[in-house]
């Protein structure tokens, strides 16, 4: 185990390249009550063409994001029941280039870690749960076409690529998840789910020595299977300037991009620290440009921001927010980075702006007890009460002395099934609610309300 050592901070990190293949990286905070796992693959919405044992493999879209939902279940049952007798908190997000599983806990962090193990190595799918999970992701589908937020982004990414799968919503779409099968899940599975192409990271009230005998424990060392991804032909330039769609929301939402010409490879780190400072001179609450944006009304302080988006084959600096005229907000944008390429940043500007980008990454890796007493218990209690009184108004039966991140109830008996409850509050209310048949017979008089939104992006 090699150990990293800030010279600034005094904080270690430890890494791991471990016999099994997967490289652990272990972040020790003494003295905190909670520790945090992550376990990544390189593997995302964009992996849809690859070479696999010599053989050119084409992939239904949406199914990276599919396969992350399927990795919960097995056939001992679902992993989120046994995380819900450990106490402990548990998601997984899709992102465009990536899939990761995690957990928080402040307590039981060994069997805690152990399922998270267990989940990303124990695939079971067959073709009757994969029919199911058609049917609740293409649900979710639905109801993300009508998020306004989500439908900016998807547009603005379509406005930019022409060929790229970046364009392509993470989820895919009702036509394309209708495609996907066990087999060919499986399939991604074995290309992507290799442990030599994931990253586990441990941080919080963790022993880096326990850790890696967990591990021991329960990985094996398995063989290097590389899947070479295969994307087409990107063109240099944009599709259109202008893409509107029209959503019931109070303030019009903008999204304004800037394509980069990108290899196959990610941007390097110093890259990435670059671009951050100079986005922080371009556009923080310190530049002029927000000042001047604010003052005129054309932003909002909570909405406005920016971000350099990136990964293989696509790369794009966006600014986004609300503003009652986009128009006039995108002009005084593209007018800021044209003043800012011709005179350059100031010696002034640099040092401000790296010790903004230093002091807020340091304070992202240190964060206090009484921030995650603030976002595990106190948010954790509001977002609990919340989900009981939705059950209450659906007039649905639940046990209060329920634990984990999910609140169950049994649907009335007015209701023919779950399906019907569901689909009526999807179209009528806009929100979706878990219907409890994807997780097994025992659950199609059932529904189920997650107290964190699951991550897409």
């Amino acid at each position: 185990m090699t150990e990293l050592k800030s010279p600034r901070t005094g904080d270690s990190i430890f890494v791991e390249d471990h016999a099994s293949g997967l490289k652990i990286m272990i972040y020790p905070k003494p003295g905190y009550r909670s520790a945090y796992a992550v376990f990544g693959t390189r593997y995302g919405s964009v992996n849809t063409r690859f070479k696999a044992d010599g053989e050119l493999v084409s992939v239904p879209d949406g199914i990276a994001h599919f396969l992350e939902h399927k990795m919960f279940e097995s056939e001992e049952g679902d992993a989120f029941a046994k995380y819900a007798k450990t106490g402990a908190s548990a998601n997984a997000f899709t992102s465009f280039d990536q899939t990761c599983y995690l957990f928080s806990c402040t307590e039981n962090f060994e069997k805690s870690f152990e399922i998270l193990l267990d989940l990303v190595q124990s695939p079971y799918f067959t073709e009757q749960t994969v029919q199911k999970e058609q049917g609740i992701i293409g649900q979710e589908i639905r109801m993300y076409d009508d998020s306004p937020d989500w439908r900016v982004m998807v547009n603005l990414l379509n406005a930019l690529y022409h060929n790229h799968p970046v364009k392509i919503d993470i989820a895919g779409t009702v036509e394309s998840i209708a495609e996907i099968t066990a087999e060919k899940l499986y399939q991604c599975y074995r290309a992507y789910y290799n442990l030599h192409n994931m990253v586990l990271c441990v941080a919080g009230n963790v022993d880096p020595g326990e850790v890696v005998k967990i591990a021991d424990r329960k990985l094996k060392p398995v063989e290097k299977v590389t899947a070479e991804n295969v994307f087409p032909q990107e063109p240099d330039g944009i599709v259109q300037e202008r893409v509107e769609q029209r959503l019931a929301v109070a303030v019009p939402m903008f999204q304004l991009g800037f394509k980069e010409t990108a290899g196959v490879q990610r941007v390097s780190p110093e890259k990435m620290v670059q671009t951050a400072v100079l986005l922080e001179v371009l556009a923080s609450k310190a530049s002029p440009l927000y000042e001047e944006l604010l003052e005129k009304g054309l932003i909002n302080t909570s909405s406005f921001g920016s971000e350099y988006f990136e990964g293989p084959g696509y790369a794009a600096v966006v600014f986004a927010g609300e503003s009652r005229n986009p128009d006039e907000a995108a002009a005084m944008i593209r007018e800021a980075c044209r003043k800012l390429h011709e005179t350059g940043v100031t010696p002034e500007q640099f040092s401000w702006a790296k010790r903004a980008v230093y002091g807020r990454t340091l304070a992202m890796l240190n964060n206090t007890d009484e921030w995650h007493r603030e976002n595990n218990i106190t948010n954790y209690r509001r977002r609990r009460d919340i989900a009981e009184q939705i059950m209450q108004v659906l007039d649905c039966k639940f046990d209060p002395n329920q634990v984990g991140m999910f609140l169950w109830g049994k649907i009335p008996e007015k209701y023919a099934d779950v399906e019907d409850l569901t689909e009526k509050i999807l179209h009528e209310a806009r929100v979706f609610i878990t219907p409890g048949f994807i997780f097994g017979s025992n659950g199609k008089r059932y529904i189920r309300i997650s107290f964190v939104p699951r991550m897409r992006k």
